[in-house]
């Protein structure tokens, strides 16, 4: 079993305090998704961060005292303002390339209004201005040829996607993984899932993406079935460890009364051969059980992860910050070690 321990936590401001949409409503921090690269974390809000210079997708210098929010960039490209409800990053084999899903659990059959909630988005990692839809299949704002494929492979009329890795392989770019958190027959009737499907996949010279085959089922787990996991999860963030070559698995909980979530590790050939992953421990022996909703998850090195949390409207700050609450337009983390 590997053993985790907390070097820091603390809240990131993802935009000014008290903005407010539209509507005149207070904006909330919900970050889904992040990604280490290039000495910065790339970070994704589930909802929109209104404003003509913001997106919900903005970059943070990474230094020894923690994210840099002085020097936030926002992207602003229209292909990453347009797409809604991020949910994952995954950044490339060869570290060249930076890959965004959204949840894909909405779509309109008949028009075209929802297809913004159904994108995989690719960039090169200096440039998010070239971002470029995946897969469109010639439909407006929306990768709606791979919402057909995960049709196709999951078969149930409801889904919805929060994870996101690249992991190697011998055909093509890699093999893309996409974590599954739910499934069943609508967004009021479904199960949490821990599944993941994918395709071997290959970027061109001109940042297209394209899959080599078709999608399959490549791994699945229940975290029910491990005694110290005390609440039903759903997986939340898939990420490749190109230090040890191995994928860590995000789950969280969440219900009215306890949010929280759990961290897992399977190497590439455990995955490959559907072995179960390790639950990672605390400095005592027992499950790592994070306090809040963990949803996305970044490698900063062989020893080191970047757990950052969506908790929704839940305000409370627990043991991460000494005053009773969260602000709005805070976003809170961890900084985990892993023991040599």
């Amino acid at each position: 079993m590997s053993r985790a321990h907390i070097v820091s936590q603390g809240a990131i401001c993802c935009f000014p305090h008290g903005l407010t949409d539209s509507a005149g409503e207070l904006v909330n921090a919900e970050i889904s998704a992040v990604v280490y690269v290039g000495g910065r974390l790339i970070l994704a809000s589930d909802k929109p961060i209104p404003g003509a210079h913001r997106s919900a997708v903005f970059a943070l210098p990474y230094t020894p005292e923690g994210p840099d929010e002085s020097k936030a960039e926002y992207f602003t490209a229209d292909v990453i303002r347009q797409a809604t409800k991020y949910e994952d990053f995954a950044l490339t084999v060869d570290e060249r390339y930076i890959l965004a899903t959204t949840g894909f659990d909405r779509i309109h059959h008949a028009t075209s209004e929802m297809n913004h909630y159904n994108n995989l988005l690719v960039w090169p990692v200096d440039q998010p201005e070239r971002a470029r839809v995946a897969e469109s299949g010639g439909h407006e704002q929306g990768s709606i040829g791979l919402r057909a494929r995960l049709n196709a492979v999951l078969g149930t009329p409801y889904y919805k996607i929060e994870g996101l890795a690249a992991i190697p392989a011998e055909q093509g770019d890699g093999l893309l993984l996409f974590g599954v958190r739910e499934a069943g027959q609508t967004y009021a009737d479904f199960n949490y899932v821990c599944d993941v499907v994918g395709a071997h996949y290959r970027i061109d010279e001109h940042g297209e993406l394209t899959f080599l085959d078709e999608f399959r089922h490549y791994y699945s787990f229940d975290p029910g079935a491990f005694p110290a996991v005390r609440y039903e999860c759903g997986l939340s963030s898939l990420e490749y460890d190109a230090y040890n070559q191995q994928l860590y698995l995000l789950t969280s909980f969440e219900s009215d009364e306890v949010i929280g979530g759990y961290l897992w590790v399977v190497s590439l050939d455990d995955f490959a051969a559907g072995r179960a992953p390790s639950l990672i421990e605390d400095e005592q022996g027992g499950a790592l059980e994070f306090e809040h909703k963990a949803e996305g998850l970044a490698v900063l090195d062989a020893r080191q992860l970047f757990v950052v949390y969506d908790n929704d409207r839940e305000m409370r700050l627990g043991k991460i910050l000494e005053r009773d609450e969260r602000y709005a337009n805070e976003a809170l983390y961890t900084v985990l070690t892993f023991e040599e």
